[in-house]
């Protein structure tokens, strides 16, 4: 799906874009959990079954990494990145398509930034543009 949002529409959506978001995180942090163990405990270096039962399980977790992205993705929000916690959603402003910003840990969208420019050109929302904001 794609749209352009409104600050308003964003803003209250953002409660369920942050569950999903969390969930993402968690699920990457499992996987690499999964991971890591594979790579540092020896008894998946020498046992077959255990090695393959293992990996089956980091597959699994993957898997759902890329789907719970899919899903989060699926209503238009796009991940920047998830180390840094970073979420854009496209809207217009005086008819110019820019990216409302939204970083892990704000309870709203305060900050904008240009197609082209990334988090260190946010800017934020004033309350003059709100109006300009579709």
């Amino acid at each position: 799906m794609f749209s352009h949002f409104t600050l308003q529409e964003a803003n209250a959506m953002l409660p369920t874009v942050i569950k999903k978001f969390k969930n993402i995180a968690n699920v990457k942090n499992e996987a690499a959990r999964i991971q890591s163990e594979m790579e540092t405990d020896p008894r998946y270096m020498s046992n077959f079954k255990v090695y393959v039962l293992k990996k089956q399980e980091l597959n699994s977790a993957i898997t759902n990494f890329y789907k719970s992205i899919e899903e989060l993705e699926t209503m238009g929000v796009v991940i920047k990145s998830v180390e840094q916690g970073l979420l854009d959603f496209p809207s217009i402003r005086f008819n110019e398509e820019i990216w409302l910003c939204w970083k892990e840990g704000e309870t709203e969208i305060k900050f904008w930034h240009g197609k082209d420019e990334g988090f260190n050109g946010r800017k934020p929302v004033e309350s003059v543009d709100l109006e300009k904001l579709r």
